[in-house]
């Protein structure tokens, strides 16, 4: 199936790592140019170069920065812009979760967890509509967590937050109709750099990683018996931002292998 990606322009979040860089990966695959960000200078660097090299460096545009720095972000678009001319799509994907109860959530916890929940859609938004208006097909996909509707006991800063950012992007969706597009994936257990460390930390040091992964599956009741890959909800980012879904609006996708226990 054409997704219609070819020579499109997409803007990727967190781009260097996980899911963000398996999205990127796609969207190069399929034609499209990508222009994505990430904290991590050195990391990001080795990335555009391994990027480059394979899909040409007139289609790769990485920049280092924190999307909580708004007049970064604006930057960032007016390179896309001047390297580009435009934005197709975009594909928030930055943030991380907070481990915490109620009891043990200070105040400023709270409030960098909002801030960056937030923030981290509302700053690339704001920076991009412009671009995404004029495209004349623009997409925003929003990479959110299950947590949004599931809340997890251990979680409950980043469940109220995630909560918060569906509907904005709910919101959003009337909103910003019918020039551009608002989506989101909400996302159960995926492999990770967090899950790898985790598993590097395990009380058995004779438990193989298909072994422990298991078991977490188990210990999460995840119906499909395993985590998923980057490269699963990469696939729904990169489908959900193309002319493909062209009357899909407002919608959220659940990536969870069966995990959520709602209707």
């Amino acid at each position: 199936m054409d997704l219609g990606l070819k020579d499109r322009r997409v803007v990727v979040t967190g781009g260097t790592s996980g899911i963000g860089l398996a999205a990127v990966r796609i969207f190069l695959a399929d034609g499209a140019k990508v222009a994505f960000c990430a904290r991590g200078a050195e990391r990001l660097e080795k990335v555009v170069t391994e990027l480059s090299s394979e899909f040409g460096a007139d289609r790769v545009m990485g920049r280092a920065f924190s999307v909580l720095d708004a007049e970064a972000v604006t930057g960032f678009a007016e390179e896309v812009r001047t390297a580009f001319g435009g934005c197709d799509a975009l594909v928030t994907n930055a943030g991380q979760g907070r481990v915490s109860t109620f009891a043990d959530t200070s105040d400023n916890d709270w409030r960098d967890e909002l801030e960056l929940k937030f923030f981290s859609q509302l700053h690339p938004i704001r920076a991009f509509e412009g671009m995404l208006r004029d495209s004349g097909g623009g997409a925003i996909v929003a990479v959110n967590s299950l947590l949004a509707l599931q809340p997890e006991p251990h979680m409950v800063c980043t469940s109220a937050a995630r909560a918060g950012v569906q509907n904005l992007l709910k919101s959003l969706a009337t909103e910003l109709a019918p020039a551009i597009r608002v989506n989101s994936i909400l996302l159960g257990l995926v492999d990770s750099a967090q899950w790898q460390r985790r598993f590097e930390a395990r009380e058995d040091p004779s438990q193989s990683r298909e072994e422990w992964f298991a078991a977490l599956a188990r210990s999460k009741k995840i119906p499909m018996g395993r985590l998923g890959d980057p490269q699963e909800p990469a696939r729904a980012i990169a489908f959900l931002a193309s002319p493909a879904a062209s009357y899909i609006t407002g919608a959220k996708l659940e990536i969870s292998g069966g995990v959520s226990r709602f209707a």
